[in-house]
């Protein structure tokens, strides 16, 4: 069942998302060659439980039942993995890219967002992959308008991925939010303008493009958790939890603080 927000929820749901935005942005200051993804979630476990929050992906069930609940409080894919990597004592390397993927759970609410980190120098190619990958979520976001369908979303996204020849994940896609980290609808990274479900005020929905540089084609590790391509070419994950507000789309999460601690880098 798909659950409408009303005005106060949205502005809860927006707290939580700041302080995923927050945590993203914390991790940014200290993301380089020689941290370790395990660091990386000590650090953000701790800064989300200093302000006054519980980290929603530590615990979190597995969908296999033979996998343990996800161990940590952030997801760190690095390179090759998709979605879903454990973080390790594995040091990070100069030129990989690591998808760090934040939930919380704040007054009630959900928080939902993730951003592909660049660890030194990355090379030209990888860097157009990621701009691509964050270019199309706002692409996505900008055809979440009340009245469209969730097609219009997908077709936003897949059509400026494939257009550079990159490849769009079908088996993992976004979601609603709300008092749940994941809700009614599936939000489709593919898909076709005009069908689907409409989208109306009130929606809350975390839009997340995983896209990769070569086949879409994916295969879970040995963990039941991180998913690889199957080429072992590199993915990028970028993803905002928005609502659908006033007649537009309401970005709940950011990514300003990130950028700015960043720089422009792609």
């Amino acid at each position: 069942m798909i659950y409408l927000k009303t005005e106060e929820e949205i502005e809860l749901l927006r707290k939580a998302n700041l302080l995923v935005s927050a945590t993203l942005a914390e991790i940014a200051k200290v993301v380089r060659p020689g941290v370790t993804t395990r660091q990386l979630d000590t650090l953000a476990e701790q800064f989300i439980r200093d302000n006054g929050a519980i980290p929603t992906f530590k615990g979190f069930p597995a969908g296999f039942k033979d996998a343990d609940p996800f161990p940590a409080s952030i997801c760190t894919s690095v390179n090759n993995i998709v979605v879903h990597g454990i973080p390790d004592d594995t040091p990070l390397k100069d030129g990989d890219i690591v998808s760090v993927d934040c939930g919380t759970f704040l007054d009630g609410f959900c928080g939902d967002s993730c951003y592909t980190f660049c660890v030194g120098e990355v090379s030209e190619e990888v860097k157009m992959l990621l701009k691509t990958t964050k270019e199309s979520l706002y692409k996505g976001i900008e055809a979440a308008l009340p009245g469209h369908r969730l097609g219009d979303i997908g077709a936003a996204v897949q059509t400026h991925c494939e257009a550079q020849g990159y490849g769009v994940v079908r088996e993992f896609v976004g979601h609603g939010i709300g008092r749940e980290m994941h809700e009614d609808p599936a939000v489709p990274n593919y898909g076709n303008r005009g069908t689907g479900k409409q989208l109306k005020n009130g929606l809350c929905i975390a839009i997340e493009p995983m896209i990769t540089q070569g086949s879409y084609e994916i295969a879970l590790l040995p963990d039941r958790w991180g998913v690889t391509t199957r080429d072992y070419k590199p993915a990028a994950h970028f993803e905002h939890t928005i609502a659908i507000h006033h007649g537009k789309p309401d970005i709940l999460s950011t990514f300003e603080e990130i950028e700015a601690i960043e720089g422009k880098q792609y």
